[in-house]
């Protein structure tokens, strides 16, 4: 009997540095290359707000077209399908005659439970259900420390780990594939059928995200060439906004690192370098708090207490920031941006978050909410773990004192420019 592994695309959408895909290509005759649009990712949250809103959600459907593309261009196809993936993939287990399923893990509660239960459906089936690690900059077992003992603070973690870990390289996109014999591929579902209305574009937006893996790595270059010519003019303010395709995994973090260390002798370029670098620790700091603490992250006291609430008024005033209806100009902008766009800078998201937790007195549950809905780029880890920080209740504590409303400010809006333009 000829061997079949399912490979089962979930926020890993790409053909490069896909050792899930290398690995079972190498062991297989054949593969079913699977992604499932499971309705509960587009569900309502216990706050009232959605768990993918209609920009991500566009995003994500160009992303899983992406996919489909490419594989199409090595002679393969993705195998869409719409339902919960502890039923779909235990029927095409059987349909198919599959051997081994494969996928990459996720650290937040709702992903890892779909994943066990898929693993405890396949367990009846004697069928196995393999592991693979491909979200971060830094491979878990090549850590210097183990996952209970990676230190809290960031600056630790960062220092330990550039000095005692390494950065694999990538493993090269497949240029063949050889996929099971389908009838019927399937159709994806447009944002309509996801009761989601398109976003009309804001002329006042200076970017437009397209997802797609052959999107991401073209952005990438540009930021490549941006560097190349701030090099020259020495002019570094870019914000690199590669952070939407790095979410959905069709970018991956070892392949933005090794193109943009490339650039490390060009002269002028290290400030870039470097800004670009920590926002890949970043990412791989939260996702590794999530592994050490598990879902800590999701309690509004966290690790520690948020301080005043005002209960009274809790749904009011947060209505009234999420609506950009606060009377603050700049976090009515830093709002109407991402209701718009789907996009703000970090500086920005701070700023959003000091506003509605200290001065609004709103649980920071209920913004970290909101973000997940609106956020182009949203992953569980950065997303919940950056609110808790903001919040006071992280797991360094020692951060608390570091966040000031004013500072923000002006870095975000020196000379009020920024809230004039997005003025609501």
């Amino acid at each position: 009997m000829s061997k079949k592994i399912l490979v089962w695309f979930r926020n890993d959408l790409r053909l490069h540095d896909n050792e899930m895909l290398v690995e079972a290509i190498a062991k297989s005759d054949s593969i079913l290359p699977v992604y499932i649009l499971d309705r509960r990712s587009f569900g309502e949250t216990k706050y009232g707000t959605l768990k993918t809103g209609n920009i991500r959600a566009q995003f994500i459907l160009e992303s899983v077209l992406g996919l489909r593309n490419a594989l199409k261009q090595i002679g393969g196809n993705l195998l869409i399908a719409e339902g919960k993936p502890e039923d779909i993939i235990p029927q095409l287990v059987q349909e198919y005659e599959i051997t081994e399923v494969y996928h990459h893990r996720e650290v937040a509660r709702e992903e890892t439970h779909i994943s066990t239960l898929v693993e405890n459906a396949l367990w009846k089936l004697r069928i196995n259900l393999k592991h693979f690690i491909g979200h971060t900059l830094y491979n878990k077992e090549d850590l210097p420390f183990p996952i209970k003992d990676i230190p809290d603070a960031f600056n630790q973690f960062k220092k330990k780990i550039e000095r005692d870990s390494i950065i694999k390289p990538c493993f090269a996109a497949p240029d063949r594939i050889n996929v099971a014999e389908v009838i019927d591929w399937g159709t994806l579902s447009s944002l309509e059928d996801l009761n989601l209305l398109p976003q009309q574009k804001d002329q006042r937006a200076d970017f437009e995200f397209t997802g797609g893996e052959a999107e991401g790595l073209a952005h990438l270059q540009k930021v490549i060439l941006a560097m190349q010519q701030a090099a020259t003019t020495k002019n570094l303010i870019l914000v690199s906004k590669l952070s939407a395709w790095l979410a959905m995994g069709s970018l991956s973090p070892r392949k933005v690192y090794w193109e943009i260390k490339k650039m490390e002798s060009v002269p002028n370029t290290k400030a870039m370098f470097n800004h670009i670098l920590l926002g890949l620790l970043w990412r791989d700091y939260f996702r590794f708090m999530f592994k050490k603490y598990g879902n800590t992250f999701f309690s509004p006291d966290g690790f520690g207490s948020q301080g005043l609430v005002d209960v009274t008024n809790e749904q009011e005033n947060f209505n009234k920031w999420r609506n950009a209806q606060t009377g603050f100009a700049v976090v009515d902008a830093v709002m109407t941006e991402l209701n718009q766009t789907g996009f703000i800078s970090n500086i920005a998201r701070q700023t959003a978050a000091l506003y509605l937790i200290n001065n609004l007195e709103v649980s920071w549950v209920l913004g970290a909410a909101y973000f997940e809905e609106k956020l182009i780029d949203y992953n569980p880890a950065s997303n919940w773990g950056n609110w808790a920080n903001v919040a006071g209740v992280g797991n360094d504590q020692k951060s608390k004192s570091v966040f000031d409303l004013d500072k923000n400010i002006k870095n975000l809006d020196p000379k009020g420019n920024y809230a004039i333009t997005w003025a609501s």
